[in-house]
């Protein structure tokens, strides 16, 4: 610790500065001085921790010196003790006012000035570790700004706070918001990426989210931008607008600004960005009405397209007249019927149709993500005629079945909706191959049991209950001959095995469904080119 000794009297000056054993208690002497013009100029560049001071000097006082060092700032962290020889109440009391620590009488003995300066050591040591600890609260309350802010931000817009618990909470975080001042609020997000993308994925969004956000505060900077991602990941733009600025022009300067955004967004990471923009300016207080504006603009993408700034619009009353007038039962029913004849090509031909109807008439978000509703429900229908799960069937995209508001353009509806009808056709093929495959297994287990009886295609069709006409197309598909030429195939086959194994002719016949011998030696000589009894032999 440096000490600083400031009295008139050099006898007294120097039993101060040599007679008291400083060095011992690890206190050095920086300075001595005989007046407080003297000491005014030592303080500047010695910067002592302690004083001690005498009151009554020439040239200048103690306590004159001590109104000039708190008039410069230098009484900052500077322990004072003061040394005078006047019992006097008025000094005293001044001398508190300038923070002395200790006033002590002379004469006062080495011990007593050596125990004071000891004292505000301990002082000045207990203040600099509780000024260490506040500086370290500081600084982490600094480190943890940002992200306070953000709270902040995404609290005043959802409505938390009152004006006044904004103005309150805004100075405590370095946000200089004026009572008076007028904001605007703009809400920007990814557009979805396209399925042809190879650069990134839907996995990348939150990434590149992030990486507008960096933009935005590099192009829109605070204090007349603030910026965040609000609760959906979106980023959220709060514009303070000066007071007095007309509000028609600050709006014109926050959808150039926003533009310019989506501009840079497009030429820094070569994917696109929409942006919902708050109809006009408003008190601190409307902020999660001007929100609530950008948020409803922003899904209005799925009408006007995507690499937009949309600026809120009242939306016009709905006339009662709508999609499901539009849309004729014929054609949904046509639609159900090619999915379950697994016509993938007619499917998404009728798709297109629906899409006509339905989609290209919605005036607004609320129309398209009514219309999203009825046709994902349609397709819902469908998957559960068959018997199958929703998430089977679409997998991942089950989440924008549950919340269509996921869906944020036409481009990425339409690619939802085909991608859906293309697994459901691929599903009702399986299944059919599967449902033939255990038919065809059926009718073959049939003739292998039953080769003594006369097997026709129109006697197995009436057993396994299908049509006739189906079941001979079907199992020439599956097995690649026709019905017939595969039951004679199968019956030689067998007649020939049982001619080799010793049966007679006659047996022979009646164990491969002839009852007519002569009929059945026909059939064997036209077959294998001899008559049975040759081939016995």
């Amino acid at each position: 610790m440096n000490l600083m000794i400031v009295e008139d009297e050099p006898r007294l000056r120097n039993a101060l500065a040599f007679n008291i054993p400083w060095e011992e208690h690890d206190i050095e002497v920086v300075g001595l001085a005989s007046s407080g013009l003297e000491a005014l100029e030592l303080v500047s560049r010695k910067k002592p921790d302690i004083m001690l001071l005498d009151i009554q000097m020439p040239e200048m006082d103690g306590l004159t010196l001590l109104r000039e060092l708190r008039d410069r700032q230098e009484l900052d962290r500077l322990k004072l003790i003061i040394l005078s020889g006047h019992d006097n109440f008025a000094f005293a009391q001044h001398a508190l006012e300038y923070g002395v620590s200790k006033y002590l009488l002379k004469p006062a003995g080495e011990e007593e000035v050596l125990a004071a300066v000891l004292e505000a050591r301990a002082q000045l040591r207990a203040d600099l570790e509780q000024w260490q600890r506040r500086a370290l609260l500081e600084q982490r309350w600094k480190d943890n700004l940002p992200h306070l802010q953000h709270l902040f931000f995404i609290q005043w817009v959802g409505g938390k706070y009152a004006e006044q618990e904004v103005l309150a909470k805004s100075k405590e975080l370095y946000i200089p918001l004026k009572k008076e001042a007028q904001i605007a609020v703009a809400v920007v997000d990814l557009d979805p990426i396209p399925e042809e993308e190879t650069r990134f994925r839907q996995g990348d969004r939150e990434l590149l989210q992030f990486t507008v956000q960096c933009l935005a505060q590099e192009l829109l900077p605070a204090p007349a931008c603030w910026g965040c991602a609000d609760a959906d990941n979106q980023l959220l733009l709060i514009f303070v607008v000066d007071e007095k600025r007309d509000p028609k022009d600050a709006m014109l300067r926050v959808h150039a600004e926003v533009a310019k955004l989506l501009s840079q967004t497009k030429e820094v990471l070569k994917v696109t960005a929409s942006a919902g923009i708050c109809a006009g300016t408003g008190t601190l207080a409307e902020a999660p009405h001007l929100y609530a504006q950008a948020c409803r603009a922003l899904q209005e993408r799925v009408i006007y397209g995507h690499d937009l700034a949309i600026p809120y619009r009242e939306q016009q009353a709905a006339d009662g007249h709508g999609m499901a007038v539009a849309v004729q039962q014929s054609l949904e029913k046509a639609l159900e019927i090619a999915l379950e004849t697994a016509d993938e090509t007619k499917a998404l031909e009728l798709l297109e149709e629906l899409w006509e109807e339905v989609f290209t008439r919605s005036a607004s978000s609320d129309e398209f993500h009514e219309a999203i509703l009825y046709v994902s429900g349609f397709l819902t229908r469908v998957i559960h005629k068959q018997g199958w799960t929703l998430k089977k069937i679409v997998g991942e995209d089950i989440a924008y079945f549950h919340n269509v508001r996921l869906l944020s353009t036409k481009m990425q509806t339409w690619s939802l909706l085909t991608r859906t009808v293309r697994h459901i056709a691929r599903f009702m093929r399986e299944q059919r191959k599967t449902s033939s495959n255990q038919l065809v297994k059926d009718i073959l287990h049939l003739l292998e049991e039953e080769m003594d009886q006369e097997i026709t295609l129109h006697t197995v069709a009436d057993r396994l209950y299908v049509n006739s006409s189906y079941l001979s197309r079907l199992f020439k598909q599956e097995v690649g001959v026709a019905f017939s030429a595969y039951v004679l195939e199968r019956k030689m086959e067998r007649a020939k095995s049982l001619l080799q194994q010793g049966q007679k002719v006659y047996d022979t016949a009646r164990l491969v469904g002839y009852r007519d011998v002569s009929y059945f030696t026909k059939v064997f000589r036209k077959y294998w080119g001899v008559n049975p009894g040759e081939f016995k032999g």
